[in-house]
């Protein structure tokens, strides 16, 4: 609609140029809420229009599809290298048998290219198994567990690989096994002291692997990566104990063996017809000189050479005098009465002093069944009686047969030592297979049959917690380990028809679940029903200590764990006469029984734990003729 006349401005260009005043009251009043406010360019733009439905969702799924896309990406990431891990993991677990075969074999420099190889599957396995991806991954539930175990499995072979394995198989491709066999009578020193560093950096690896297998949390982890956790704890435990023992053994022996001066060591044959805690009586004793890598057997003696003393040669302490009694250190026959072989092996020294005049640098200990794992070694030996002692013959010719052969007790015991020293001989010689030696020696110090004291502190530290020193169980965290000892008191050998077996067991029945403990010992004489006729009189003892022909006598003393308390003892079924005591800590209980040709009895030991445990138990017991597992024992509160 046009505007009204008034408000209408007319310019002719004939007509003067209004006034500005003019123009300004022509023009009508605008309210000032009315009037248009300035603005600026931006202000002044139109809005932008909103973004319709259809493309917002459009984003958002692209968004979605992309990180679908990634999480897959990922995952089918994770699979395969998870795979690719599995398959060099199982490529690599065969190779370490593979490895001790061939280096048992003397095959060095095949067990160096199989080390190669399986350090090479052990690091493809450790790669696929670190990457960002995979550690991310380890975050997710259920999932996560797993990836974190698989990791560190592959982590710890890849460890054991680069630092145990490889440097062991390179020791083996430039050495040969023949090159620790002595020749001659003379042992070389050199492959001993070139072992010790790679021997000590595989030791300390799988030391480390041990503990970090074993800190792996399978709590939460399927069945099978459990199961490959528990296959690794089992070869890391195991493998560890042995490199362990090799690291002792090249550290140790070149200084035992003269390396740095001569020494000489006092050799005990231990008989255990007549059982001592830590085999027999030693009946039979040698010398054994060692000067560079050369030994030489100097000095053979028997018992009968060394005359009662007055007292002990060593002040015993009340705990043995109590539990064993002074004639521990008053007869050589009876320094191993006590279960602790530094305590025999410094009485042992002590006596040998005093009647012939060498202070020796230490004492070993070696038993007739050890001896027989060292012909399996040597193979037969004819000795100067003209008989063949073998592995299969040596202990019943040793601890029954001689007895027949010899009534006199001189002329056993000569027999005994002159059969000993022919299997050192043997071994000295270099007529051993390596292989077959390193075994038998093995299976020896893991059945307490080869014992070893140094006078020496320092050296002897190298063997703590190990077989050979032969001390009194010692307990750690996860396990309880008990002592069985026993001592013969018949004055015979008849403990060659003494046959042993044990079980041990707990039970919490008490509401502060301090546990008790049980150990049960079942012991029977096997000797013919007619011994005290048909064996010799030398085997039956004569009735010298009052035992009747035939019979069987013998202290057994049963060790708990250090801070138990003693519950006493039953012989079967009813309580029995028995000494408490306690030596170095350890809560012990000792009594005395005698069994007649085919009797046999069942001993109860008990204690009371001084707090709560649920690990496992172990029995250390006097090495006998034949050996019998421990079996696990039930029984009620």
């Amino acid at each position: 609609m046009p505007p009204p006349d008034s408000a209408r401005l007319a310019f002719d260009s004939d007509d003067p140029a209004p006034h500005a005043a003019d123009v300004a009251s022509a023009v009508p009043e605008v309210p000032e809420a009315a009037r248009p406010v300035p603005v600026t360019p931006e202000a002044a733009s139109p809005p932008t229009p909103p973004t319709p439905p259809t493309r917002r969702r459009s984003i958002v799924g692209l968004v979605v599809l992309g990180l679908l896309i990634l999480v897959v990406a990922a995952t089918a990431w994770v699979g395969v290298r998870g795979l690719q891990a599995k398959d060099a993991l199982e490529a690599a677990v065969p190779l370490a048998s593979t490895i001790q075969d061939q280096i048992l074999a003397g095959n060095g420099e095949q067990a160096a290219q199989t080390a190669a190889d399986l350090a090479e599957f052990a690091a493809i396995a450790r790669s696929r198994t670190s990457d960002p991806i995979w550690r991310g991954y380890e975050f997710l539930p259920f999932l996560g567990p797993n990836l974190t175990a698989v990791r560190e499995l592959a982590v710890v072979v890849d460890d054991v690989a680069q630092n145990a394995v490889t440097p062991l198989a390179g020791l083996a491709g430039t050495l040969d096994l023949n090159a620790f066999k002595p020749i001659d009578g003379s042992i070389a020193l050199q492959p001993l002291l070139d072992a010790q560093p790679p021997v000590k950096q595989a030791s300390t690896a799988l030391a480390r692997a041990t503990e970090n297998v074993n800190s792996i949390d399978t709590d939460s982890v399927l069945a099978v990566v459990r199961e490959a956790v528990t296959r690794l704890q089992t070869v890391t435990e195991q493998t560890s104990s042995s490199l362990n023992a090799m690291d002792r053994a090249v550290t140790l022996l070149p200084a035992m063996l003269g390396a740095s001066e001569p020494r000489d060591y006092i050799l005990l044959f231990q008989n255990l017809a007549e059982l001592r805690a830590t085999g027999g009586i030693p009946g039979a004793l040698a010398l054994v000189h060692t000067d560079q890598g050369s030994v030489e057997l100097t000095q053979q003696a028997t018992a009968e050479d060394f005359d009662p003393f007055a007292a002990p040669v060593l002040p015993l302490g009340d705990d043995t005098t109590l539990i064993y009694g002074d004639i521990t250190g008053e007869y050589i026959q009876n320094v191993s009465l006590t279960p602790d072989f530094a305590q025999t092996g410094a009485l042992a020294r002590e006596m040998w002093r005093l009647q012939f005049g060498l202070e020796a640098n230490g004492v070993l200990s070696i038993d007739p069944v050890a001896l027989s794992y060292l012909l399996d070694a040597t193979g037969p030996i004819t000795l100067a009686t003209g008989d063949e002692l073998t592995a299969d013959n040596a202990v019943s010719l040793l601890l029954r047969d001689v007895y027949a052969r010899y009534d006199d007790l001189k002329q056993q015991d000569i027999f005994f030592a002159a059969a000993a020293g022919a299997v050192f001989d043997a071994v000295k010689s270099g007529r051993a297979d390596p292989t077959k030696l390193i075994s038998a020696l093995a299976r020896a110090g893991a059945e307490h049959r080869v014992l070893v004291w140094n006078a020496d502190e320092a050296e002897q530290a190298v063997l703590d917690d190990t077989t050979l020193v032969g001390g009194r169980p010692v307990s750690d965290e996860s396990t309880n380990r008990f002592g069985l000892y026993l001592n013969d008191l018949s004055g015979a050998k008849m403990d060659f028809y003494l046959d042993v077996e044990t079980a041990i067991g707990q039970q919490t029945c008490r509401t502060d679940r301090r546990p008790q403990y049980t150990l049960e010992v079942t012991v029977t004489n096997t000797a013919p029903a007619d011994a005290a006729t048909s064996l010799p009189i030398y085997v039956t003892g004569r009735g010298i200590s009052g035992v009747p022909l035939g019979n069987i006598k013998t202290q057994v003393s049963a060790y708990g764990v250090p801070r138990m308390y003693n519950l006493g003892v039953t012989r079967d079924g009813v309580a029995a006469e028995h000494v408490l005591a306690t030596d170095a800590s350890y809560p012990v209980t000792s009594l005395v029984f005698e069994l007649a040709p085919g009797e046999s009895t069942v001993l109860l030991f008990n204690w009371l734990g001084a707090a709560p445990f649920s690990g496992d138990l172990e029995l250390r017991s006097t090495p006998l003729v034949a050996l019998n597992d421990t079996a696990s024992l039930d029984f009620s509160c």
